[in-house]
């Protein structure tokens, strides 16, 4: 019998498998005998919060237009961003899968317990104070829900296997930046009872704890992501950089601070918790290169977002604020949040510069 070429249909269903299996492939490799890991989890801030925050009565959300433009039918899911986040990113990269859900979803499938979720929620930080006044999903709490997806997935894979997932998988942490714009030099009472000294010292304890626990509950390749510099976000600009909105160098100089104190600390608990993999992962200079080049990356914005002015514009008022032409063009989607495309290169150097560290 002759080989017969497949009708149309099953053609565009070949092709489009192919596309999935590409897709899922990855660009990261392991060497044999290294754990490939099998899940990506994330916690902290609205960097990583893939619609926890669309559940709670807070005003930090992004489940409206125009967040999540660029995504698949242009649907917000509560990401602060046009499309894809880091979780996304580094997941793809890892070729785990393309999207990193909510722990929170209520669409959440098995499947999607057992590649990752997200605990973290918009406007959350180490300081307590942090998440209780914009109403997020503290730390604490999103460790809470970690023991709480731990039983759900030993019931579908049994303790073992849940275990092996917990060790391999890599963990993602993104939280301290609000601790310092929202709380230390917002509005609050933080400011007044503490220098930048000790405030940062409390952060870095709390990050402390909260990474002890963490490895406590399983976790063994741990990546945290320092301060990015703060000072040049669009919002700062306008907030604390004069009339000529330049970056404000005691906001970066605090980020900076504060990030030589968090690596010093992940350095020495990488060192002293047993099998571990805590790694620091600077964020500040990657994102500062692109901020003060943003030409050599393709970009032609960077002191503004693309959400409507662009100075200003974050969550709420965003919405029916219009956008920029082209997104591709911003390296800040709104006052607060890198755009999509930002942090696909932060991520893929990121992954370039660290993922040894995580044999």
């Amino acid at each position: 019998m002759g080989f017969r070429f497949p009708t149309r249909r099953w053609f565009f269903v070949i092709v489009l498998l192919c596309m999935e299996l590409h897709c899922c492939r990855g660009r990261v490799r392991f060497p044999p005998g290294v754990a490939h890991p099998p899940a990506v989890f994330a916690y902290g801030d609205s960097i990583v919060d893939q619609g926890n925050n669309n559940q709670l009565q807070t005003t930090a959300k992004a489940n409206f237009p125009p967040y999540g433009k660029d995504l698949p039918g242009g649907i917000p899911t509560g990401r602060f961003c046009n499309g894809r986040t880091p979780p996304d990113l580094i997941a793809e990269e890892l070729g785990i899968k393309k999207m990193v859900p909510a722990y929170l979803d209520p669409n959440l499938t098995q499947q999607d317990l057992l590649t990752g979720v997200s605990f973290a929620s918009g406007a959350a930080g180490f300081d307590p104070q942090t998440s209780q006044n914009a109403a997020a999903i503290s730390l604490g709490t999103q460790l809470e829900y970690l023991k709480a997806y731990k039983e759900k997935l030993r019931s579908i894979v049994g303790s073992e296997r849940a275990a092996q997932t917990m060790s391999d998988s890599l963990h993602v942490v993104a939280a301290g930046s609000d601790d310092l714009m929202n709380t230390y030099f917002g509005f609050s009472d933080r400011r007044f009872r503490y220098d930048i000294s000790s405030y940062t010292d409390l952060i870095t304890s709390s990050a402390s704890t909260f990474i002890k626990e963490l490895y406590g509950l399983g976790a063994r390749r741990i990546a945290f992501f320092g301060i990015p510099s703060i000072g040049c976000l669009p919002s700062q600009r306008t907030i604390a950089g004069g009339f000529t909105r330049n970056c404000n160098n005691l906001y970066n100089e605090a980020a900076q601070f504060l990030n030589s104190k968090l690596s010093h600390l992940l350095d020495s608990l990488s060192q002293t918790l047993p099998q571990s993999r805590v790694v620091y992962i600077d964020i500040y200079n990657p994102l500062l290169q692109i901020i003060q080049n943003p030409q050599i990356y393709g970009f032609e914005v960077s002191d503004r977002g693309c959400c409507g002015t662009g100075v200003i514009e974050v969550v709420a008022l965003c919405r029916n604020a219009g956008t920029c032409a082209d997104t591709s063009k911003y390296v800040f989607w709104d006052s607060y949040h890198p755009s999509e495309r930002t942090y696909k290169i932060i991520v893929r150097q990121v992954l370039q510069s660290y993922i040894n560290r995580f044999l």
